[in-house]
């Protein structure tokens, strides 16, 4: 695995700027659902930010009326929300939903719209990047398992703090045999505890998961910092402690899935497809980053000096660099206890 160390190394420093962001574990919510006679039902949550709502507002298209939320918003104990009834005279196809104030926040807003009574949801990602969507005349395209999937794969490849971890699970296995048991039992115990906590089951507030699992990349830099001839827990126990904190990141995971509710009628379906679609995610990475390692290891195989310094100083300074952004990430989150 010394090979690997050189790309991973280089992905920390180029995106730092982009790492130092991560992703936020509860999206802003908007569901649009039929209530007959060109009638619209309007869900809009929106995340609390120093006890206020976010400033952020859902605007529907111009046929609709009214466009935003009409009146002050409700705290639930979670977010603030607004529901409404919007006459869309014109209906929705080919109408442009938009997040005024997205752009410059750092939150995803998922939006889950029914064209029909009894049609298939499609569910839509809004980002900073992209605060605006067309509705497609006649209707959705795809499916609740293409739209699941994909928003499993989005929310994944977007969650930095969940990829350092598992970036710093492959640089601390030193056996290809030993890192498939550690990332087969992440998976079990995230998809474990992401079905309870989006059924019901059990919860945990978000600010002290997102808290905990920066705590977790710490743990693993500090794993990473020791000598590599010390018995250190994850090398003796891999597969018990990517399992543990599995366990915390099936939590983050379900932040995103528990805001947008799961389409009725198709639980499993939904549950499973999002769950797919982080695993295709995680993979994904997973054999990009070996991909580079592999590459990296071709260049320098001949340079017996430059093996050496990634194989000691590298590795070091690979842990210092994932260790500070998740240190940052850990003090961010827990001063956000109290604003």
């Amino acid at each position: 695995m010394n090979t690997v160390v050189s790309a991973l190394l280089l992905t920390i420093l180029m995106g730092m700027p982009a790492l130092l962001k991560a992703h936020a574990l509860e999206p802003g919510f908007l569901s649009l659902a039929p209530a007959g006679n060109d009638s619209w039902q309007v869900v809009w949550r929106v995340p609390q930010v120093g006890g206020q709502p976010m400033q952020i507002d859902a605007v529907l298209p111009e046929t609709c009326t009214p466009r935003v939320a009409p009146g002050p918003m409700k705290f639930d104990g979670r977010a603030f929300v607004s529901r409404w009834l919007a006459s869309c005279t014109e209906g929705l196809d080919g109408g442009v939903v938009a997040v005024r104030g997205l752009d410059a926040t750092r939150t995803d807003v998922l939006v889950r719209y029914s064209p029909e009574p009894d049609a298939e949801p499609v569910v839509t990602r809004l980002t900073p990047d992209t605060i605006s969507f067309q509705i497609a005349p006649g209707g959705p395209e795809g499916s609740v398992l293409s739209s699941y999937f994909v928003l499993g794969v989005e929310h994944i490849l977007e969650g930095f703090d969940h990829l350092l971890f598992v970036f710093a699970l492959l640089l601390l296995i030193p056996s290809f045999k030993m890192l498939i048991a550690a990332l087969t039992s992440f998976t079990i115990a995230h998809s474990l505890t992401m079905a309870g906590v989006t059924l019901g089951m059990f919860t945990l507030p978000a600010p002290p998961v997102e808290a905990v699992i920066a705590l977790s990349i710490v743990f693993l830099a500090t794993e990473l910092a020791r000598p590599a001839d010390d018995q250190r827990l994850t090398a003796r126990y891999p597969w018990l402690v990517s399992f543990s904190f599995g366990l915390l990141h099936g939590f983050g995971f379900a932040g995103a899935l528990r805001e947008i509710g799961l389409p009725e009628g198709d639980v499993p379906m939904a549950l499973l497809s999002f769950n797919l679609g982080v695993e295709a995610g995680q993979i994904a990475f997973v054999c990009g980053v070996l991909l580079c390692g592999y590459v990296a290891g071709l260049a320098i195989r001949h340079r017996e000096g430059v093996v050496q310094w990634f194989e000691y100083t590298g590795r070091r300074l690979a842990s210092y660099g994932i260790g500070g952004l998740a240190s940052f990430w850990l003090v961010e989150r827990v001063a956000g206890f109290w604003v």
